[in-house]
């Protein structure tokens, strides 16, 4: 099971980026490999030199396009990845083949916002759901055609359906910063929050102060919601 009110910075460039992460309190360290659009900010192998020292209640996330099980299998075994966040379209064939194969492992499936229409989404989180431990919504760049690490937002409503929908833990990305994301939990509700680009500086690196700014909005939009806090 996925901890509650997940926090997730995505994009890990480096060893020292990774360490910074921790330090400032993120527990799930997203690396994304195999990708569609984007390229990637590191390695198979300094990824795994990564993945081998992390310790619970510390988690490597391999976010990827890879729509095979076996493909998708052998990343998370070189990598030591006990989650794997799935971005690709895949057909649920493969999502069950996944599970026979690696039961342990914690599947989160992405929902992208602005690709699909809400109810298409809704359809898609109903097929899924025994085939999958989470879900993740992402927005999609009608320019780029990129189906995630957008840095936009969507709209929040579909989002806020969508938790209200699943019987699986939705967690929110898109265009998530220090600034959007107190008030993106209060609206949405998730059971956790996804940032990338919204923590970066001008350089592409993960700023500390934004990270640090970003743990702590996010829990204190979390922490609202614990108090009773209505949406």
């Amino acid at each position: 099971m996925l901890a509650e009110n997940f926090i997730q910075i995505a994009g890990i460039i480096d060893r020292a980026e990774a360490q910074m992460l921790q330090q400032c309190g993120v527990k799930y360290l997203g690396f994304p490999l195999r990708l569609a659009i984007h390229g990637e900010d590191i390695t198979d192998e300094c990824a795994s030199r990564i993945f081998a020292q992390l310790k619970p209640p510390v988690f490597g996330v391999l976010i990827t396009y890879l729509d095979k099980a076996q493909d998708i299998a052998e990343l998370c075994t070189f990598l030591g990845a006990g989650i794997v966040q799935l971005h690709g379209d895949i057909e649920i064939a493969q999502l069950r083949k996944l599970k026979r194969m690696a039961p342990e492992l914690l599947v989160i499936k992405s929902l992208v916002v602005g690709f699909d229409s809400p109810s298409v989404l809704e359809s898609t989180v109903t097929a899924l759901s025994e085939s999958v431990d989470a879900f993740i919504t992402d927005t999609y760049d009608s320019t780029t055609g990129a189906t995630g690490a957008t840095g936009r937002v969507h709209d929040w409503e579909i989002s806020k359906r969508l938790v209200q929908h699943s019987d699986r833990p939705v967690i929110l990305a898109g265009g998530l910063n220090p600034e959007n994301v107190k008030r993106a939990i209060l609206h949405v509700r998730p059971a956790g929050v996804d940032a990338h680009t919204g923590v970066e500086d001008t350089s592409g690196r993960k700023s500390r102060e934004r990270v640090q700014s970003f743990v702590a909005e996010a829990r204190a939009g979390f922490r609202l919601i614990a108090d009773g806090m209505p949406g």
